[in-house]
């Protein structure tokens, strides 16, 4: 944390902001977290002094973060009596949009500066649509999502996008082969094109673990691996509670490891013929997976053989990051059947096997994470004292 002097108010306000704005979102909006508070109260929950404090309230309500309790979204009052007034932050000041850009669809989640979900809507798309025409999908289904909700573009304050890829901090995309024209798309410049905020972009296996641990499977695990299953698998790390990257932002891209020489692609695996299943074919894997629940020999051998592959992928993350946690999401997300072989093979190979379960996000686990971005990005500009002090 920056040093603080005597002479630099206005990092003073921040901070002081910082201090209400946390003890306000504490007590959280009414009914759905607690009461609002009074001047009095805010000054015993921030031991600021209460001419600091009554001049934060008002700065804050001339910036629309903070309302009188018996205050409509319109401004009007309800009157009632002389008691003390109470203040609450506005949750509906702003709004966080959540993205997922993938192969098969755009899904996009909206919310308010608690994070508290005002509307979802998505896109199903196809594997082969350009760039061009998957970025203008995804402003669509936006525009769709908010006229729906009837939010303003303007009050977005931040847009978190998960996509798959290998993706840099500026939002660019070092190398996207499941989507065609990904690789070195600055990707966050051109969103920011349309929200005109800030747009923070992740490969979408990150995104996914962060909204298990936010809200899913791995909540209040601080070591965890997210895997998404499928025909090109990726993972997610989070390592001490934090997210792990990796130098280049490709820490966790098991589906390259058939490059190693020593497994056959995920297509040759789970085909039931001498022919690979076409790449990024989610429908022909769902019915090898029903073929092989039916009890068809090939399609049993073939899924028999997917599963040793995906443990082998794990289980060199489980080695390296002796995780106390795997979460099994993407397309297997809804086959209860891969956790049972995929436990035993993991106790085969791990020195201290994790726990595995499935994603309790599912579909939604990736813009849900995507959305957690945006909250944490608008969370340390309101509410971090550090960010504040370094500022």
């Amino acid at each position: 944390m920056a040093r603080l002097t005597g002479g630099d108010p206005s990092l003073l306000r921040r901070i002081n902001s910082a201090v209400v704005l946390r003890a306000l979102r504490s007590a959280g909006p009414p009914p759905r977290h607690g009461e609002a508070l009074t001047l009095t109260e805010l000054v015993r929950a921030t031991g600021l002094s209460r001419p600091t404090v009554e001049g934060v309230v008002e700065g804050l309500g001339e910036a629309g973060l903070v309302a009188v309790a018996d205050e409509g979204q319109d401004g009007t009052v309800v009157r009632r009596g002389r008691p003390a007034r109470r203040f609450r932050f506005r949750a509906e000041a702003g709004h966080l949009l959540g993205l997922e850009i993938g192969p098969h669809r755009v899904a996009a989640t909206l919310a308010d500066l608690t994070g508290t979900t005002v509307g979802t809507h998505s896109r199903e798309t196809g594997e082969r649509v350009g760039a061009a025409e998957r970025l203008e999908r995804t402003r669509t289904t936006v525009a769709e999502l908010l006229r729906r909700t009837g939010v303003s573009r303007s009050t977005l304050r931040a847009v978190g996008v998960g996509t798959p890829g290998i993706v840099r901090a500026d939002g660019s995309v070092v190398l996207g082969t499941a989507l065609p024209g990904w690789t070195g798309l600055p990707l966050g410049e051109r969103l920011r094109r349309s929200f005109h905020c800030p747009v923070l972009v992740e490969n979408d296996a990150n995104a996914a673990v962060l909204a298990e641990h936010w809200q899913g499977a791995a909540e209040g695990v601080r070591d965890v691996v997210m895997v998404l299953v499928g025909l090109s698998p990726g993972a997610g790390s989070l390592i001490g509670g934090r997210l792990h990257r990796g130098f280049g932002g490709a820490a966790g891209e098991i589906g390259a490891l058939h490059l190693l020489g020593r497994e056959a692609t995920p297509e040759r695996l789970l085909s039931t013929t001498d022919e690979p299943l076409p790449p990024l074919d989610e429908a022909a894997v769902a019915r090898v997976f029903a073929q092989a629940r039916a009890g068809d020999g090939q399609a049993r051998r073939a899924m028999a053989r997917f599963q040793r592959r995906l443990a082998h992928d794990v289980g060199a993350l489980a080695l390296a990051l002796d995780p106390e946690l795997v979460v099994v999401g993407g397309w297997a997300s809804g086959l209860d059947d891969v956790l049972a072989p995929l436990r035993r093979e993991l106790e085969r190979y791990c020195l201290r096997p994790p726990r595995v379960e499935l994603s309790v996000l599912g579909e939604t686990a990736v813009a849900t994470g995507a959305l957690r971005l945006a909250l944490d990005h608008v969370e340390a500009d309101l509410f971090s004292l550090e960010d504040a002090a370094d500022g």
